[in-house]
């Protein structure tokens, strides 16, 4: 193509300087905000190097691409045909590429996938050089991918961290990421004259010194929310607190009551007011407005006080005392409980504990996509073999706790082109603050792990899986699952990355009593946090959940919208008796603050 002709190009797609000048200038301030991110990520280093060590985050990512490597060794024959297949498939897009550019047609070697944000800008595919820089890396990246499947041998550990780490690498190397290489960042600079990237280094700097020298990506406006002003406002009091946690009830919106008070418990990983997020989503709000005098935990953030506090210690203070205060509050001992993700496993575990030593209290539990059963536990499996958890139970044994950065950032890499790459080009490239998205301020909210409790969870249930397999004990006493008898309602979501759904399932079949299974479509947090009057998704009922998930799958009903209706309906066939409204106050224990409370906003 003759240098005018490229010229015109440039100037049809916007790569143009407009101001040569203001563009210098530009680009001398942005070498000086690049010093201060700099030493917003060296400074913390410099002052506590221990902290920082990466060498042993990347040991199993090195670890792993050498046993894949050893694999490929052993079938040479294998190897040369998919090095064959890449260097055919880059033949025929550079045949494609010469007849597209004499305007001889010449059709797409590789295709993006039409949910593939990532090039939906026209350049992409108008642009001949964009569109070979486009279909070289799909065509890279699929090879890629393929070359751990096809790799024999390998263990279904190793597949799956080669799998994972594969993935991270393939996403962070697409050129939709960096400046050079996006023709939308590239119009973007080119018409503010570099402002863009001036302004996205000023954020950069900012979030890298606001996570103490690690980048805490800027998801959503945090200016534009406020717990208890419009998060987390459904109205009620704190009734009940010790070190762990603060329980909250709920103020009645009826005149009736279902009579069996409702006792919800929450993850610790992360913040109980994703059940409460504000008027339209909250599954709180809604509850109460069912008739349910609605209680929640909502604990602690741990500090290094709290290092020896167990996972067996969440269970006698978090749900048996919650158990206690929620009788001195209205005088009933049955209640109904409901288990969201990790607190659903430890509920799980304290019927197991219950039903061992007598306690019938609960009446009905309900579980929000938790996970009983970790043999199916999906990509969190990659991150808890012996030899991380151990480097993991050693930088806890240094705080006394899991850092919230540590988990927040496992939980961005499970969507990282969901949750970490959209903010790397549009926060720190096109300079752009985030929109206000409350979702995403609840989820960089995160929280920090007693070493204790998370050396427990971690190698108990996802390094050993004791629990669905009779092996856990609390205070010396056994917890068999299949003695819960009770009536259990069991959800999961088809797109859970944290709790799949085939985990999740796997769990249901491990209970005594009757399971009614129920998938609901979207992932771990929108399949939860689905109000009625959104009309979004769907869920799938059916039969018990045996056999497999796509063998009940095939056989369930699908319903349109929100499963909490049938959620409601469920619970009131087990008790539908009313009783007039409890004020809070009128048993036992006196208010000691407004909901949401004070241990919901510590940082």
């Amino acid at each position: 193509m003759a240098g005018s002709e490229l010229d015109k190009t440039a100037r049809n797609f916007g790569f143009e300087v407009r101001d040569p000048q203001r563009f210098a200038s530009n680009m001398a301030q942005l070498v000086g905000e690049t010093a201060k991110a700099v030493s917003a990520y060296l400074q913390p280093q410099i002052s506590a190097p221990a902290q920082f060590a990466v060498s042993e985050e990347f040991a199993p990512i090195a670890k792993t691409f050498a046993q894949v490597q050893q694999a490929w060794m052993t079938q040479p024959g294998t190897m040369f045909a998919a090095q064959t297949k890449l260097w055919q498939s880059y033949a025929d897009l550079w045949s494609s590429s010469l007849l597209q550019a004499v305007g001889m047609g010449g059709g797409e070697v590789a295709a993006s996938a039409s949910r593939d944000n990532r090039f939906k800008d026209p350049a992409w595919t108008e642009n001949p050089y964009f569109d070979l820089m486009r279909q070289s890396y799909l065509i890279t990246s699929h090879w890629a991918e393929s070359l751990v499947g096809e790799a024999e041998g390998l263990d279904a550990e190793t597949e799956r961290k080669a799998r994972f780490y594969t993935k991270q690498i393939v996403n962070a190397i697409a050129p939709s990421n960096w400046v050079f290489s996006n023709p939308e960042l590239l119009r973007e600079t080119f018409a503010s004259d570099g402002e863009n990237l001036v302004r996205g280094m000023q954020l950069l700097a900012e979030d890298i010194q606001r996570g103490s020298g690690t980048l805490k990506i800027r998801q959503t406006d945090p200016s534009k929310f406020e717990i208890g002003r419009n998060l987390a406002v459904t109205p009620g009091k704190v009734v009940y607190q010790n070190p762990l946690m603060q329980l909250i009830q709920y103020e009645p919106a009826t005149e009736k009551v279902l009579k069996r008070p409702l006792l919800i418990v929450p993850p610790w990983i992360n913040k109980f007011y994703i059940l409460d997020l504000n008027p339209e989503k909250s599954f709180v709000k809604w509850a109460v407005e069912q008739g349910h005098t609605t209680f929640i935990i909502s604990w602690v953030n741990p500090d290094e006080t709290l290092a020896g506090k167990s996972f067996e210690d969440y269970m006698h203070e978090g749900i048996l005392e919650a158990l206690d205060a929620v009788e001195k509050a209205t005088g009933e001992k049955p209640v109904n409980a409901v288990g969201y993700c990790v607190g659903g496993t430890l509920l799980s575990a304290t019927l197991a504990y219950m039903g061992a030593t007598g306690d019938e209290r609960i009446k009905s539990a309900t579980f929000f996509t938790t996970q009983v059963d970790f043999r199916h536990a999906g990509d969190l499996k990659v991150f808890s073999d012996e030899e991380q958890i151990r480097a993991i139970e050693r930088d806890m044994a240094q705080r006394g706790y899991l850092d919230s950065s540590k988990m927040a950032t496992i939980f961005n890499l499970l969507r990282s082109n969901d949750l970490i790459w959209p903010y790397i080009v549009n926060v720190y490239q096109k300079g752009q603050e985030p929109l206000p998205f409350d979702l995403l301020y609840w989820n960089s909210d995160s929280t920090r792990m007693p070493a204790a409790n998370h050396s427990f969870y971690l190698r108990r249930c996802y390094l050993e899986n004791d629990l669905s397999e009779g092996r856990m004990e609390f205070d010396g006493t056994r917890l068999d699952l299949s003695a819960v008898t009770i009536p259990i309602y069991h959800l999961a979501a088809r797109e859970d990355h944290i709790a799949p759904p085939r985990s999740v399932f796997a769990g249901a079949g491990c209970f005594g009593g009757p399971v009614t299974f129920v998938l609901a479509g979207s992932g771990h947090i929108a399949g939860v946090i689905n109000p009625p009057a959104k009309n979004r998704y769907q869920h799938w009922t059916g039969g018990p959940a045996d056999g497999s998930l796509e063998g009940w799958l095939e056989s369930a009903d699908e319903h349109p919208g929100s499963w909490w209706p049938h959620w409601q309906a469920w619970v009131e066939a087990k008790d539908r008796k009313r009783v007039a409204a409890r004020a809070i106050g009128d048993g036992e224990l006196e208010p000691i603050e407004d909901a949401p409370g004070n241990y919901v906003r510590e940082k």
